[in-house]
């Protein structure tokens, strides 16, 4: 109850940092002391060389992955707004609100990385680059998405239309299937040049995690 209500907080430091511009906000390390707890340390101390597959596997198995919820989700759809007003210091506070409960999250880090750059903090800036596409990297090398059986592994489902989106392609039916020991989301889509792909994400991941959350 203490850590959700944690999160709860994020939400409304978050918001408040909004009117504060010129805040120095920070993102906060899980006090878990696990695997995934001390990752985030080394790359907030912008010790950025790591394996990323191993990351984003750690966040799926610390405590930290069950607080992920509604906080997460506000947070993202007030970036949105923040950036159609170029409020520059509301979108740092809200995408480092956001790491502070997902740091393996591609959305805030795209976001956050590309408001630095904007500002002119080349450090922050690279260090939050060279994280987005150690993230990303880790996914699209894990396979080419062609197929079920080489599909890209993702651990949770936001990454998938997180990757849809960096290829411009829109959505058109999404279907689970499977082939061997894989389950996957078959993603028709047309891309932004009026093409019809199929793309394949494994999410052997996710059906694990929501088993042991939900129950078979």
């Amino acid at each position: 109850m203490k850590l959700k209500c944690q999160l709860i907080f994020l939400v409304i430091f978050a918001l408040q940092s909004l009117i504060s511009f010129g805040q120095n906000n920070t993102i906060l390390i899980p006090r878990f002391n696990d695997k995934y707890s001390n990752y985030v340390k080394q790359l907030e101390e912008g010790k950025t060389e790591i394996d990323y597959v191993d990351f984003r596997n750690s966040f799926i198995d610390s405590k930290q992955f069950g607080l992920k919820g509604s906080a997460y989700d506000s947070l993202k759809n007030l970036v949105y707004g923040e950036i159609q007003k170029k409020n520059y210091q509301g979108v740092i506070s809200l995408t480092k609100a956001m790491l502070s409960i997902d740091y393996t999250s591609l959305f805030a880090h795209k976001y956050l990385q590309q408001t630095y750059k904007i500002l002119g903090d080349t450090i922050n800036r690279n260090k939050y680059h060279d994280i987005e596409f150690g993230l990303l990297l880790s996914i699209t090398k894990s396979g080419d998405g062609k197929t079920c059986k080489t599909g890209w592994h993702v651990i949770q489902i936001e990454e998938e239309y997180f990757i849809l989106n960096i290829f411009g392609a829109e959505l058109q039916l999404q279907s689970l299937i499977s082939s061997g020991k894989n389950m996957c989301d078959k993603m028709d889509v047309k891309t932004d040049k009026g093409e019809s792909l199929t793309y394949y994400f494994e999410i052997n991941k996710v059906i694990e995690m929501e088993n042991k959350l939900f129950g078979k």
